[in-house]
């Protein structure tokens, strides 16, 4: 089913809280993403009906704060520090995310082992 805009999602979610890593000047996430608004979806490899312009995390560096604090590839993130992610352009995600005075990012992610959990906990409750 596609999401209009505007309207309200309902999405199974974790909390992952990443501390970033101080390198001389920078502050490293350990994380890269891909999507956006304006974005081709099309071009998403997580996105399963090819219609989802969310923004994904598509790499992460091993042992890097963002893998330490439990992030995953694939994951969706739905929230940065309170800022809702979910119709944001691929440049203002990424302001959000690298915010220079934020040593921490807290992120509100869905995943898909989340969302097939709930479904199968679902199934065993209604079949009772």
């Amino acid at each position: 089913m596609l999401h209009v805009p505007g309207d309200p999602v309902t999405a199974v979610t974790v909390q992952v809280e990443i501390k970033k890593l101080r390198c001389g000047e920078n502050l490293i996430l350990g994380f890269s993403i891909g999507g956006g608004i304006d974005q081709d979806p099309g071009q998403n490899p997580f996105s399963e009906d090819k219609s989802d312009k969310g923004i994904y995390v598509t790499n992460l560096t091993p042992e890097g704060p963002a893998e330490k604090a439990g992030l995953r590839m694939g994951d969706k993130i739905m929230q940065a520090n309170g800022w809702d992610m979910t119709m944001v352009t691929h440049d203002k995600a990424r302001k959000i995310l690298t915010r220079k005075k934020e040593n921490v990012v807290r992120l509100l992610v869905t995943r898909k082992s989340l969302e097939e959990a709930v479904r199968h906990s679902m199934g065993k409750w209604t079949k009772q």
